[in-house]
């Protein structure tokens, strides 16, 4: 059975904006094996555009001036992952992805049911649904070592608790720290 797993970068105070994090060689390392432990990804829109607009290989086949050579693996893994978008708003998408139509939660325990090493989720509002659902099995947060006192926080809204058990955690050099955890089952 494929667990869900839900992974996000936040500052210490729970900011999930991307463009507040640290971002490093050790950082963009964890994230690659993060995909690479995925079967897919299951995506929102908005991560999907983002995540598309920066990782995917242009039509030259050269990655563009800005992005440093360490983090050509990351892009190069984010690329090439089976993606599935969950989108009420777009019709169509390329780069390896295929649309979710129909019942979200339907279509993830089917997908759950498959065999594989694991479903990884991208998106916040994506994975509050999920959240409320039941459906994620795992959570890994890489806290970073700052307080952006403003943004958007992580799970702002969630109507119920969820319970969770720290199976493992990962330091980085910047200070960053990676806390996977797993759902309790009640």
């Amino acid at each position: 059975m494929h667990p869900l797993r839900f992974s996000l970068n936040v500052t210490l105070d729970g900011c999930y904006d991307h463009t507040v994090g640290i971002a490093d060689e050790d950082l963009h390392r964890n994230a690659e094996e993060y995909i690479a432990q995925c079967d897919a990804l299951l995506l929102g829109r908005v991560t999907y555009k983002m995540m598309e607009e920066a990782w995917r290989m242009p039509p030259s086949g050269i990655w563009p001036d800005w992005m440093a050579p360490w983090m050509q693996p990351f892009a190069r893994t984010m690329d090439a992952a089976k993606k599935y978008l969950v989108s009420s708003t777009m019709d169509t998408a390329e780069w390896n992805t295929e649309m979710v139509r129909g019942d979200l939660a339907t279509f993830v325990r089917q997908l759950k049911q498959q065999p594989g090493k694991g479903i990884g989720v991208g998106g916040v509002q994506l994975a509050m649904t999920l959240t409320e659902l039941g459906l994620i099995d795992e959570y890994q947060v890489v806290m970073h070592p700052r307080i952006a006192g403003r943004g958007p926080t992580l799970f702002a809204g969630l109507s119920k608790m969820v319970d969770l058990k720290l199976v493992s955690t990962k330091q980085f050099g910047s200070g960053a720290v990676a806390l996977r955890y797993e759902v309790r089952q009640s």
